[in-house]
């Protein structure tokens, strides 16, 4: 059951390409963006290591608002390939022990599918946030999930991936992180 529990201590986020030309195209955007915005408030309460890409930003733009609005300290890697998993991103994540990722993204079917294969390939134990991920065209966001839980993702969602890490209402951070749902 490991591969089904979630763990602080074990945990990173990584959040790819929500830029200003891709986001108005994606299927169900404004919940999606919602979504990654809520899994980076519980990323930063809990303490998880969080990453942000941007797939080619001189020509798609930089991260939306209000996700760029929580970067904090965080700068943006750069990126040309549609897989995440860059060279920056690769040493972000060798210096956590941390072997579980969850993923929110755009799109499914292509960086979020190809970031998912590498870093599954690497070992790592990864949770696609379906209602924090898109697609411009339904069928592509819905075959893009297919695929990544047939090669071994674990396809979740923002509401069980704040319980799981939370565990019990009486944590610290449950008043404050269960906000973020209602």
């Amino acid at each position: 059951m490991n591969k089904f529990t979630l763990n602080p201590k074990e945990t990173s986020l990584l959040v790819i390409d929500f830029q200003e030309k891709l986001v108005p195209a994606m299927y169900r955007s404004e919940d999606t963006v919602k979504n990654a915005g809520i899994l980076m408030e519980i990323a930063k309460a809990l303490d998880l290591p969080t990453m942000v890409t941007e797939q080619y930003p001189k020509g798609i733009g930089h991260t939306v608002k209000p996700l760029s609005d929580l970067f904090g300290d965080l700068t943006p890697v750069e990126k040309m390939s549609f897989s995440a998993c860059t060279t920056e991103v690769e040493g972000t994540l060798s210096k956590e022990p941390r072997q579980k990722i969850l993923i929110a993204g755009i799109e499914a079917h292509v960086c979020v599918f190809q970031t998912v294969r590498t870093l599954l390939e690497k070992g790592y134990q990864v949770y696609v946030v379906s209602d924090a991920v898109s697609s411009r065209r339904e069928e592509n966001y819905y075959n893009g999930l297919s695929l990544m839980q047939e090669m071994g993702a674990v396809i979740t969602n923002t509401e069980t991936v704040l319980f799981d890490l939370l565990k019990e209402s009486t944590h610290p951070k449950f008043k404050e992180l269960s906000k973020l749902i209602r």
